[in-house]
């Protein structure tokens, strides 16, 4: 069975008698990683992450969160932009980086996408409320909007068509440009959606949600792409 390892956030977190900064990640994301036949690995953020620990795995998932901080792509964080995760931020880069020159399979979830992006020289938009696109991408935090997207020529469009089809949302920042990472969808407002390296085997960032329940069939064939791509990994290191 092929092993991925998945991101974690690093938040204040409450349960029995602890109220203590963790390392966590909503259940969702082990649900439907497991119901693609993968198994998962954790991998929480460090100011000095153990990329080596790649050389033992066949994928690797970035997963959603808080924004990352804008003087990673150069700019000033805006004023509704999230207390920078300085160590998350630190380890997903060079995670991701990493993966890339081993040619292991990568999926980007929502912030994770926007990781990718900023890793290839891409830059995001801090507010999209305020940048004047026409779609809600959330209403409040931690609620999800469904809008509608289109993709063009890549593995997102291969797997779900080229009509329009209709996705989750919860983000209030997104990709602006992607640097050297290929757009291939957008939402009906121009939002970009989607995110490949047209060279890899797979290198995909989504920006809605494929993890939450509502969306478990509808997005099933992604996640089983990326499982079928950890497989290939695995079966020729």
């Amino acid at each position: 069975m092929p092993v991925v390892g998945v991101t974690t956030y690093l938040e204040p977190a409450r349960w029995g008698a602890w109220d203590v900064t963790a390392a966590v990640l909503p259940h969702w994301y082990l649900d439907v990683l497991r119901g693609v036949g993968l198994d998962i690995v954790l991998l929480p953020p460090a100011d000095e992450p153990a990329v080596t620990l790649l050389d033992r795995l066949d994928g690797l998932v970035l997963v959603g969160g808080a924004d990352v901080d804008a003087a990673r792509y150069g700019a000033t964080p805006d004023p509704t932009a999230d207390v920078p995760r300085t160590s998350r931020d630190e380890s997903e880069l060079a995670l991701y980086r990493a993966a890339r020159e081993r040619g292991m399979p990568v999926l980007g979830v929502c912030r994770g996408m926007q990781v990718m992006a900023v890793a290839h020289g891409g830059t995001l938009i801090q507010d999209l409320p305020s940048a004047g696109y026409g779609t809600t991408h959330r209403e409040q935090p931690g609620q999800f909007v469904d809008h509608g997207a289109r993709f063009d020529d890549g593995v997102v469009a291969a797997l779900y068509g080229r009509s329009e089809v209709v996705v989750n949302s919860s983000h209030h920042q997104a990709v602006e440009s992607a640097g050297s990472l290929t757009v291939t969808g957008r939402a009906v407002d121009g939002t970009i959606e989607t995110c490949e390296d047209p060279d890899a085997d797979f290198c995909v960032g989504v920006q809605w949600h494929p993890e939450h329940p509502d969306r478990r069939e509808a997005d099933r064939p992604l996640l089983a792409a990326f499982a079928a791509a950890a497989e290939r990994y695995r079966s020729a290191r």
